[in-house]
């Protein structure tokens, strides 16, 4: 069954994202994330403090953060802190780190450096004993009778998503493309079962902006800057496996051949400069978008090939209005199934 979820960015005033979680969590969300890049908007972890406090049902977490700006430990402890305020409402989404890194001249975490770090973060936030720069640790106070939490990984290529296939929960994919999400989760359950575990226990929770309108015009100029964001990923990609298809499908490297720049200072902005190479054809393909019917129609297609979680980057305009369509019109279309 396909479960929701939102995200929104820790911009100032900080109170924002609080509201639009408050206003997801009565509209029938069952997740709330926000993104986890600390020079381009506010510090998120107080943020998440404060949210935690002032919701009771919604799950949370990052989307993503990462354990290059975030040292290891203390991104556990962190989390192991909040799942305690939110009482066991937490839930970790984790990548190699772009906007967060690379805007501090950094570059993404390197794949074994991050899997040895999800090797541990796991278990750590999660109150066991594990073994860190050659100690033994453990966060003693962590309380037992909370639920695990959860840690999904994000990822694009064939090394990251194995990662995720043998250390994570789950798979977030940054993208609505059928196509793409199956090769996605059909290379990282690989790997799942390659480590002995079970593929079809791994998740899949699809990321992408989404605006309910008649008017599929004004819709894809709000979302042309996602498709840009992803072609960061995807350049990273094509630097390393070519675009001949062989490794990494054309479906997912074709269009960033017409990309020009990427500015982060308009990092998930709508109207952002960098988004005009992107075609209405990949608006629609990425993003959910159109009338509540076209949506459903969309957001079907994506449970039936397995999606877990659809989860709405709120980056657009109209932030209340999307929230509401999905919680009218949408959402219980989803949930009366299952009942």
């Amino acid at each position: 069954m396909l479960s929701f979820g939102v995200t929104v960015l820790p911009d100032p005033p900080y109170t924002r994202l609080i509201e639009l979680v408050q206003l997801a969590e009565q509209q029938g969300f069952e997740y709330a994330w926000t993104y986890d890049s600390h020079v381009l908007w506010q510090e998120s972890f107080p943020v998440m403090a404060l949210v935690a406090d002032r919701t009771s049902k919604i799950k949370l977490g990052h989307m993503v953060t990462n354990p290059g700006t975030r040292e290891p430990t203390v991104l556990s402890s962190a989390y192991a802190t909040l799942h305690d305020i939110s009482d066991g409402r937490m839930i970790m989404g984790i990548g190699r780190g772009d906007s967060a890194r690379r805007y501090i001249g950094q570059q993404p975490v390197k794949v074994a450096e991050f899997e040895r770090a999800l090797e541990m973060i796991k278990p750590f936030m999660n109150g066991k004993e594990v073994q860190w720069n050659d100690k033994d640790l453990q966060l003693k106070w962590v309380r037992p009778e909370l639920p695990p939490i959860e840690m999904h990984v994000a990822g694009y290529g064939p090394k990251a998503l194995a990662v995720a296939g043998r250390q994570g929960d789950g798979v977030i994919i940054q993208l609505a493309d059928p196509d793409i999400i199956q090769w996605i989760m059909a290379t990282a359950r690989k790997a799942a079962e390659e480590a002995g575990r079970d593929p079809a226990a791994l998740k899949c929770i699809v990321s992408a902006p989404s605006h309910i309108s008649g008017d599929l015009a004004d819709a894809r100029e709000q979302v042309r800057w996602f498709p840009a964001m992803v072609s960061n990923h995807v350049k990273d990609l094509i630097d390393r496996y070519g675009t001949d298809g062989s490794v990494v499908p054309q479906a997912l490297t074709d269009y960033v051949q017409a990309r020009k720049f990427y500015d982060y200072n308009e990092h998930s902005r709508v109207g952002a400069s960098h988004g005009e190479f992107v075609t209405d054809e990949i608006c629609d393909r990425f993003c959910v978008l159109g009338t509540a019917e076209q949506s459903m129609a969309k957001l079907r297609e994506l449970e039936s090939i397995g999606v877990d979680q659809f989860n709405i980057y709120l980056m657009t305009h109209g932030q209340e209005e999307t929230l509401k369509a999905y919680g009218g019109d949408i959402i219980p279309q989803f949930s009366s199934v299952a009942a």
